[in-house]
């Protein structure tokens, strides 16, 4: 009897989980959410884009490109990016890798002027909720050279 009740909540637990995500998800511009990073594979599902649901009480919405600055402030701040914790399936992060943020990190490293750049046609619509557009847009990581360089190199091996 507890086999079948336990089989039933597993079941019921799914299908509540499956509900709460996103089908279509939108980034800040109201288009289609596109995919933040695969190596390492990032997101809160960790399936590569910042998608959220009501599980995901850190509100992993932002899609960063992390810097050392960037690190070493998180750190500071009490969450270490850099120390991988496999149970966890975090890697651990080093320069230049791509993250889906936590939104309240972002604002916090923002105000205190050690916000890492985003790639806003990554970033989940729900960051407009906690940050303004134009905040977002001084850090839109598509007006930097080298990531123009980068999304070159990447559609000419498509």
């Amino acid at each position: 009897m507890r086999l079948i009740i336990s089989l039933f909540l597993l079941f019921q637990l799914i299908q509540l989980i499956q509900s709460m995500q996103v089908k279509q998800a939108l980034n800040v511009f109201s288009r289609p959410l596109q995919l933040c990073c695969n190596n390492p594979k990032t997101g809160f599902f960790r399936d590569g884009f910042c998608n959220t649901n009501a599980l995901d009480a850190g509100r992993h919405l932002v899609c960063v490109k992390v810097t050392n600055d960037f690190l070493k402030f998180s750190k500071q701040r009490g969450n270490d990016l850099i120390t991988p914790i496999p149970e966890y399936n975090f890697p651990g992060l080093k320069h230049g890798d791509c993250w889906c943020l936590c939104v309240l990190r972002w604002k916090e490293a923002f105000e205190a002027g050690k916000a890492p750049y985003i790639n806003l046609e990554a970033t989940h619509i729900k960051t407009l909720e906690y940050v303004k557009l134009e905040d977002l847009m001084k850090y839109d990581i598509s007006k930097l050279p080298q990531f123009q360089q980068s999304i070159n190199i990447m559609n000419d091996s498509l």
